[in-house]
């Protein structure tokens, strides 16, 4: 099971709405199945973007490194598929890794909607889903 933080929800879906129509992406940053972070990573797509997402290498060691600087480990990726569902593509499987959780946010005209969180079979044939739950936000009388 996977659990983001109220602040990694909220910043995954405003990143989703703020890339729309393309597709957003970022990096998935905690500690045992608990996501503290997510970083906003530029989506190198390029004229595909609507439809597809690549984190370029470098991108890629700096989500690393900001990982190992916060005391944390790289968990998985993030993101959105516009006007699609929440599912990942036959693109998502032929370049995902099997150590890593994959969220995806679906967003329809431009407002983000079911999050859904997935991970792919050691022999990469195809992905499942895992629960993802968002932690609540706790609230302590006088603050």
């Amino acid at each position: 099971m996977l659990t983001l933080r109220a602040a990694v929800d909220t910043d995954i879906r405003r990143h989703g709405r703020e890339s729309y129509p393309d597709e957003c992406c970022g990096a998935l940053v905690g500690r045992g199945g608990l996501v503290t972070a997510a970083l906003a990573l530029p989506n190198a797509a390029g004229e595909t973007a609507r439809r597809r997402f690549t984190i370029g290498p470098g991108d890629y060691r700096a989500a690393e490194r900001r990982a190992t600087e916060q005391g944390a480990e790289l968990l998985g990726f993030y993101h959105s598929h516009p006007d699609h569902p929440a599912r990942p593509s036959r693109y998502d499987l032929d370049h995902a890794w099997p150590v890593f959780a994959y969220v995806i946010v679906a967003v329809e005209g431009g407002q983000p909607g079911a999050l859904t969180s997935w991970r792919l079979r050691e022999d990469r044939s195809a992905f499942d889903e895992e629960p993802v739950t968002v932690e609540e936000t706790q609230c302590q009388p006088g603050f």
